[in-house]
This record gives structure tokens, C-alpha cells and sequence, in this order.
């Protein structure tokens, strides 16, 4: 697949890169997901694929490591699967990273792809990376909040959130839209869907869910 990225790079890292968080719709024409649900779920059963659960249920937080072997168990709601590195283990998925090589190479990381049933999330957090972030099937929510002091805590040992959080941001993602955050976030499924992360290194913390 041949992703064509509808962006003026000369703009965009005058006026976004690592200033603000943006949010682009229709980055992409004619949208289609690299990897299916059940082949990302596929991967996540492979001993050298870095891959996890985190699941919300009850007021409490669970986050299970890869590899798995079924599913079932989950439910239909409240968690996400997520897969590091799919670019070194899924050829059509590398695509994703080819319009976004403006940037240097030393610059970026990986291409993260999660999957999320309605209320799925990892809350926010922050991260130390700049990242792409791209709407795929289904529709999520993005909550970008303040770039302000926020206290860090642990709701599972694996797991690290900040707090408060006040959106400054609040929008529906619909499949293609792109949008890279620096700032603290959140996001939530409101049905199932796959969403696409490109990290790229950064010289100080990010925020991101």
C-alpha cells in the first residue's frame, strides 16, 4: 500500500512540531488498515513480539504481558490491545512509516499498532516520545489536556498515569484522521477499533494514551 500523506511538512514543522498538539483530518485518502484485528492478535502470540493487555474493570487497572494465547476471557469492553514494532514484523504495516520520513532517521522509533473494544484505553500518561498518532477502523476519542505540572501514580505496577486532567482538546477520531500530540492526553474507545502510533524520538516527555 502506497500511503500518500496530505501534509505541508514546511508548515507543520514551523507551527506544530514539538510546540503543539494538531489534529488533521482527512491526512490520509482512501484509508486502509495494514494489519486486521485478528492478525494484530496474531502477532501478539509470538515470543519475540513485545505486546500487551491493559484492561480497566471495576475501578481496577490490569495490564498482562504477550505472548497470549486467547482472548476469550476479556469480554467485549473496557480494554486494548497493544503491539510494539509492528513495522519489524509485518511488511505492510512498514508503509505507514515511508510518509513520514521527512523526519530523520535517528528520529523515529516504531510503529505501534493497538486495538480497543468500547471503553478500552491505557488513561493518561505521559511519554518520551513525540507521536503520530493515526484513526483507524472504528472511532476513538482524544482528549489533549494543558501543558501543566501533573503528578504521576501507578493504578497497576506496569502502568504509569498523571493527574489532574483538563482537556484542552476533546474530538471523535474517525478512520484517517492524523494528529500528533505533545501534550498530556487520553484516549478512549467508543467502539472497537484500530488506531496507529508512531513514536519518534524526543528530547523531553510526552503525553499520550
Amino acid at each position: 500500500m502506497d500511503y500518500q500523506l496530505d501534509l505541508d511538512w514546511r508548515d507543520f514543522l514551523q507551527r506544530y512540531w514539538q510546540k503543539r498538539p494538531v489534529i488533521l483530518k482527512r491526512g490520509f485518502k482512501n484509508f486502509i488498515d495494514p494489519i486486521s484485528p485478528d492478525e494484530l492478535a496474531g502477532l501478539a502470540m509470538e515470543n519475540e513480539v513485545d505486546s500487551r493487555v491493559v484492561s480497566h474493570q471495576d475501578g481496577r487497572w490490569q495490564v498482562a504481558h504477550g505472548p497470549f494465547e486467547s482472548y476469550d476471557h476479556l469480554g467485549e469492553n473496557n480494554w486494548s490491545l497493544l503491539v510494539q514494532a509492528v513495522d519489524h514484523w509485518h511488511e505492510p504495516s512498514g508503509a505507514l512509516m515511508r510518509p513520514f520520513r521527512q523526519l530523520p532517521d535517528w528520529r523515529m522509533d516504531d510503529l505501534m499498532i493497538s486495538f480497543s473494544v468500547p471503553g478500552g484505553g491505557v488513561g493518561p500518561h505521559l511519554d518520551q516520545y513525540d507521536v503520530f498518532i493515526i484513526q483507524g477502523t472504528g472511532r476513538r476519542r482524544w482528549r489533549v489536556g494543558e501543558k501543566v505540572p501533573m503528578k504521576q501514580h501507578c493504578p497497576h505496577p506496569d502502568l504509569l498515569q498523571v493527574e489532574p486532567f483538563d482537556a484542552i482538546i476533546d474530538e471523535e477520531m474517525e478512520p484517517a484522521i492524523f494528529s500528533i500530540s505533545r501534550r498530556a492526553s487520553r484516549m478512549r474507545a467508543t467502539r472497537w477499533k484500530t488506531r496507529s502510533t508512531i513514536r519518534s524520538v524526543s528530547a523531553r516527555p510526552t503525553a499520550g494514551s
